[in-house]
């Protein structure tokens, strides 16, 4: 970010790192508008600014890195067609077309540590196997194809991450996601609940299946819950999902 022109993101990732771009441009918008943001960073790469997109968490993880690639993506594309309409030839090597962007254009995705990583490692270690991440935000996925997800999740015994559990406005996703869960699952699976991980505001609560209806006012978007496989226990206030190795408790 020191060495980037402008910061383009969400208003509340930008207020996040405002300590770090003191004097910088920047471009910031709301909710929902996230083609808005990325095609405007696009628009201020190509006046041949170097721009930086701010994510949380990690930007190839529900952030914009894949967002960035696919409008970069259709924008090569139509370049490349405009280029055939005037009777101009693709280039190609071994036969297939050169799918690369304008040579001014060059990306970088910089990893980071993705929420659930994060609420984790608060909670102890949850995710030492195999583990299944889904947002219950069905504004970008049908519901019903969440709750299929969901469905096959739980019947494979996977430690299930949910983001985006709960908003004002999105409110029967967990308790239905969670009766699914549940039909899966014994009524004292632990489940860690992180709200503002590693953030002012942090919070944390290990409950079990039966005892989270207690917490759902607790639960909003700023909120991770990690819920455990049939394996995973909670000693000492933390959750411990065992890997597999012959360890006598």
């Amino acid at each position: 970010m020191e060495g980037c022109d402008v910061i383009v993101g969400y208003k509340t990732y930008v207020d996040l790192v405002k300590n770090l771009i003191r004097g910088k441009e920047v471009f910031s918008t709301g909710m929902t508008q996230e083609v808005d943001r990325c095609q405007k960073a696009i628009e201020l790469a190509a006046q041949g600014k170097k721009v930086a997109v701010v994510s949380s968490g990690d930007a190839g993880i529900y952030g914009m890195a894949g967002l960035i690639y696919e409008l970069m993506f259709n924008r090569h594309t139509n370049e490349e067609g405009e280029k055939r309409g005037k009777g101009e030839t693709e280039k190609k090597i071994s036969g297939s077309p050169v799918h690369r962007f304008s040579d001014s254009f060059i990306i970088e995705v910089i990893p980071g540590v993705p929420a659930f990583c994060a609420a984790a490692s608060l909670l102890g270690a949850p995710l030492m196997h195999d583990f299944a991440s889904i947002s219950l935000s069905d504004l970008l996925t049908p519901w019903e194809t969440i709750k299929r997800r969901l469905k096959l999740a739980a019947e494979g015994d996977f430690v299930i991450i949910l983001y985006n559990p709960k908003s004002k406005a999105r409110t029967f996703q967990l308790e239905e996601a969670i009766d699914m869960i549940s039909s899966s699952r014994g009524a004292h699976t632990p489940v860690g609940i992180v709200k503002n991980g590693t953030r002012e505001g942090e919070d944390i609560k290990i409950a079990t299946l039966k005892e989270l209806p207690v917490h759902y006012d607790f639960i909003d978007m700023s909120t991770i819950l990690i819920i455990g496989n049939s394996t995973t226990f909670v000693s000492n206030n933390k959750m411990i999902t065992p890997r597999g190795y012959n360890v006598r408790i």
